[in-house]
């Protein structure tokens, strides 16, 4: 077997932990596959003479960050198609339905990201409104949470099941089982064309953004094994970021092994989402007294399936979000513990998607049972504080203690970070950010615990802790980013300018403190196992 000539790195700054000093580090070799060697310019080059020569020019380079809840598909259509997150107004929302319609004739449109609750009118539209701006076009529209929808009488008439489920609204948005047959009327009309056209996008936009691979959380209400299998295949054969899947069907073990995936998880639903008051809650939510939103699975179920993924040897895993859906998980694992014991229940690295509303002695619990939390920090940039949507549902003080990410690491739950595409962006610094600034005083982290939650952890939630994969040090895959480097004027007394500050473990890159509005490190490259899956240019 031909050796590979190593290549050499240098002249940047190396975010790694086998430096003598975590600041010193400015070269790095890779043979392969694999980092071989960490250091100093002057004692990489004496090393590596014959090695290729990259001359970073100041750059900063990373682990490549992982995305542990992602909906590629979805996210890819998205990209091309009708994105909402922008409407200021439900009238803002329904011209952009007439404007798309009447550019696109004679096609199903695919749109996300509408959010009554910024919106002056406070409502979404109805179906007669939708309707009528719609132009007698089947269009679905899926709220910003991705656990509602809106559609036009002429897609549910390609869904006619719907109007007898669960969810059913004759006016108003469609929730749980409703929203499932729209959604899946829906996707039914993607050709495979379209779906790898959207995967591949969407991919593609990952790469850009640094993330070297992602967790896809497919299922039957979510998308389809169909949509899964193609994306899978799309990862192993072209220059992309690796998918782990994951599907979330109960008992699902011929589908899991057909499939290859890495367990059955994900969004595999013991509730909805709190925007759409579809997460179950103990009390009320204060916004709607009559409703504590929908339990699907109760802890016999989550116990049955439990048991089932760790004699499988496969990862188990739920979407959980409201207090009384926690409460039924916690129950669910103390049953399973009684028949697989503590042991096996832990060594299962078993899963909880969102993990929202969670106390200190639930976190405990969780923690004794080897549990990873894979968690959104920007669902707190964008909806928490004493004025943001979970305060609006919730009231205060509880709408205010959602998404306790140091309470979590205290307990010693694995972190691992995402976005939950397309419901916020692909975004992985933004990502550390929020993390560090939650707007609740005391539930946030520190850069380091961010940085290695969005990198490290998301190889520790599917499995892999040999120590190495997600750090820069030799022996290590060479899945790595490259970030610019660049100058800032900093806010400071005497408003000097100073060199970006991009060790996450000093401070977010680009500013000594985490500002709000100030510019995060733009990607340059980004490399899976030694594969350059994209590149931006130099930043020279």
């Amino acid at each position: 077997m031909t050796r590979r000539t190593p290549t050499l790195l240098h002249g940047g700054r190396i975010h790694s932990s086998a430096a003598v000093s975590n600041s010193d580090a400015t070269a790095m070799a890779v043979e392969g596959d694999t980092i071989v060697w960490v250091g100093q310019d002057a004692v990489g080059k004496a090393l590596y003479r014959d090695a290729e020569q990259i001359d970073l020019a100041g750059a900063f380079v990373t682990p490549a960050f992982v995305d542990a809840h992602v909906h590629a598909t979805s996210a890819g259509l998205r990209i091309d198609g009708l994105d909402l997150a922008g409407c200021a107004s439900l009238t803002e929302c329904l011209d952009a339905v007439r404007r798309f319609t009447t550019a696109n004739p004679g096609v199903l449109v695919w749109g996300q990201g509408w959010d009554e609750t910024k919106w002056p009118e406070r409502r979404p539209p109805t179906r007669a409104e939708l309707d009528a701006a719609a132009g007698g076009a089947a269009v679905y529209l899926s709220r910003i949470d991705v656990h509602s929808a809106l559609a036009t009488t002429a897609l549910i008439e390609k869904a006619p099941a719907t109007r007898d489920a669960v969810g059913w609204s004759g006016d108003g948005p469609l929730t749980q089982e409703a929203h499932h047959h729209v959604r899946r009327a829906a996707q039914q009309t993607l050709t495979p064309s379209q779906r790898r056209s959207a995967q591949t996008a969407f991919l593609r936009l990952a790469a850009a953004n640094g993330i070297a691979s992602v967790h896809e959380c497919a299922g039957p209400d979510i998308s389809s094994a169909e949509d899964l299998a193609e994306l899978l295949e799309l990862s192993a054969v072209d220059d992309v970021p690796e998918v782990i899947g994951y599907w979330g069907e109960l008992n699902a073990y011929e589908t899991a092994k057909e499939l290859g995936v890495r367990g059955l998880a994900g969004d595999l639903f013991v509730d909805g989402a709190i925007g759409s008051r579809t997460a179950a809650l103990c009390a009320p939510y204060s916004d709607s007294s009559g409703t504590s939103g929908a339990l699907y699975l109760r802890a016999d179920d989550i116990a049955e399936h439990l048991i089932g993924c760790t004699r499988a040897g496969l990862q188990g895993g739920f979407h959980v979000i409201g207090d009384a859906a926690v409460a039924e998980v916690v129950e669910g694992f103390e049953l399973a513990e009684k028949v697989v014991g503590a042991h096996a229940l832990s060594a299962a690295r078993h899963r909880l998607e969102h993990l929202e509303m969670v106390d200190t002695e639930q976190a405990a619990r969780l923690a004794s049972w080897g549990v990873t939390a894979s968690m959104q920090p920007l669902f707190d940039a964008e909806w928490g504080g004493a004025e943001g949507m979970y305060a609006q549902r919730l009231g205060l003080p509880r709408g205010a203690q959602l998404n306790p990410f140091s309470q979590l690491a205290a307990a010693g739950i694995v972190l691992a970070f995402g976005s939950d595409v397309p419901v916020t962006p692909v975004a992985p610094w933004a990502t550390v950010r929020a993390a560090v600034h939650h707007r609740t005083e005391g539930l946030g982290v520190s850069p380091r615990a961010a940085f290695t939650a969005h990198t490290r952890g998301g190889w520790r939630a599917c499995g892999v802790n040999d120590g190495v994969t997600g750090t820069i040090k030799p022996g290590a895959p060479a899945t790595y980013a490259v970030w610019e480097a660049g100058e800032l004027v900093v806010a400071a007394p005497d408003n000097r300018v100073q060199r970006w500050s991009t060790d996450p473990r000093s401070g977010v890159p680009g500013l000594p403190r985490l500002d709000a509005d100030a510019p995060l490190p733009r990607c340059i490259r980004t490399v899976r196992s030694g594969r350059t899956i994209y590149d931006g240019g130099s930043s020279q």
